[in-house]
Order: structure tokens, then sequence, then C-alpha cells
């Protein structure tokens, strides 16, 4: 299901605003810089003829702001504690499934030991599914689920 962005939860809306800020309104910038280099500008002075022929009309734009962005809701890999496991296969095992580093994969791993459980993936369901099945491939306690 996709639902309009100004119905998500606050943090996700910050963090699509922040991902949109920091690489889809720069690669447009450079798109469009991209597309408009030095000899293809046309500027009309009324002594010399534009290269299409004839002056130079702007259209009018009316700048549009809207908040309706539609994504798809966020999965989420959920490890629980199940004290049947090292800490160092647990960590191990995180270091496979999201990539993580050694250290961050022991703070997930306390956070699982001293709370029950922790948040180890946030992503599209796909990408969840694939994280919880290398984690449950040794045998510990996952779930998948909607944000």
């Amino acid at each position: 299901m996709i639902r309009a962005l100004s119905a998500a939860p606050p943090p996700i809306v910050a963090a699509v605003r922040e991902l949109a800020a920091r690489e889809v309104e720069p690669a447009a910038a450079a798109l469009e810089h991209a597309h408009t280099r030095p000899h293809d500008v046309t500027t009309h002075h009324p002594e010399r003829p534009t290269r299409l022929g004839g002056p130079v009309e702007t259209p009018d734009v009316e700048d549009i702001e809207s908040t309706d962005i539609a994504v798809a809701p966020p999965w989420m890999t959920i490890l629980h504690n199940c004290d049947c496991h090292t800490f160092e296969e647990v960590v191990k095992q995180l270091m496979k499934a999201i990539g993580c580093s050694e250290e961050r994969g022991w703070e997930l791993a306390w956070q699982v030991h001293n709370t029950g459980k922790a948040v180890v993936k946030v992503a599209p369901e796909a990408e969840c599914v694939r994280v919880g099945n290398i984690l449950a491939a040794i045998g510990l306690i996952v779930t998948v689920t909607q944000s």
C-alpha cells in the first residue's frame, strides 16, 4: 500500500525530506546544469537575432509546492533475545546480514540482550526479509513487520 508522505509518521517524513535534500535536489541541479551549456543559452538582444530567428519568450511558470509524495511504507527486521547463541555468533551474523561494523554488531547484540529485542534494519519489505532470513539461518529469532 502506498500512502501520502503527509500521512507518514513525522520521523519518516523528516527522513524522506532529508534524503531528498541530500540526494535528489543536487542530482536534479546537476542534470539541469549538464543540459545548459554556455553555447546553448540564447539571449535576446534587440540588435542581434537569436539562433531561433526571433525573440525568445520566457514562459510563465507557476511554482507548486507539494508535500503529498507517495512513498511505500517502511518495513523493519527485529531481532529478539533467545539466550541460545553467544554474543560472537550474533555479532558475526549481524555483520553478514546488515553489513555493519563489528562495533555496531556488538551494540545491537547488547541492546537485544538488555531490552529483549532491537530493530536491526528499516528498509523495503524485500530487504528486511532478506536480512531476517540471514539472521534466522543460524536459529536467531526474528520478526519482519511493517512499521
